[in-house]
């Protein structure tokens, strides 16, 4: 996870050189990138992946370790869904390639979410892979995307390429590659103009019931694996 400053803005970039997964030294990572930016004073931080990838999820490593260590991963992983979300701060996730599983929740929580064209998959892979959604994920979901879409989205577990993830609710915009940074700052910029007290109540209160089904959820699931 790379850490920059630049005019305000927080750049926190992942790339691990392969597939960006989402496992204990990424959480620490980021969770620790936040609390820099938050420390630092910045007006709005950017999420972006590296060329091609943003990330595919959680790291499948960790389940092969025990169930202790994938309960332990995928707690960590909602913690993080439910920080970013509640965020006090503008966060713009800039979508750089594919976003799969863990990937796409992350790309979900963002305020705003801006993806490079191409052909990438964005996706929640769970119901091909025999897997059952976590409901602080699913909570997530589901305050993001369009009713009409959930079922494509959240149980057929359809995969779409970015221009389609815009029309699923699972972006808000796509630019081409060469354009995705700059347009990423603007947005980040634009937003750190707002006034950030008002900026981070009016988040909270417009998300309170998501966020309070978010974290029942995950302290549900948590009392159940202990």
């Amino acid at each position: 996870m790379n850490y920059e400053l630049q005019n305000n803005i927080a750049i926190l970039t992942i790339d691990d050189g392969k597939a960006n997964v989402v496992g204990i030294k990424f959480l620490d990572a980021i969770n620790e990138a936040l609390d820099r930016a938050e420390t630092e004073k910045a007006g709005a931080v950017i999420l972006r992946g590296r060329e091609g990838m943003f990330s595919a999820g959680f790291d499948l490593g960790e389940f092969k370790k025990g169930p202790e260590a994938g309960v332990a991963m995928v707690a960590r992983g909602m913690q993080l869904l439910i920080r970013l979300y509640s965020f006090p701060l503008p966060v713009v996730a800039a979508c750089t390639g594919h976003g799969i599983a863990m990937g796409a929740f992350i790309i979900m929580a963002c305020d705003n979410r801006i993806g490079t064209r191409g052909s990438y998959k964005i996706t929640l892979p769970e119901t091909a892979i025999s897997m059952e959604l976590p409901l602080t994920m699913l909570e997530l979901t589901a305050s993001r995307i369009p009713p009409q879409h959930m079922t494509r989205v959240a149980i057929q577990s359809e995969v779409f390429d970015p221009d389609q993830a815009v029309a699923m609710g699972m972006l808000d915009e796509v630019v081409e590659a060469n354009a995705l940074d700059k347009r990423a700052f603007e947005v980040a910029e634009n937003l750190a103009q707002l006034p950030p007290a008002t900026y981070a109540a009016n988040k909270l209160a417009v998300r309170r019931h998501a966020l309070a089904a978010m974290r029942a959820e995950y302290e549900k699931a948590l009392a159940e694996h202990q």
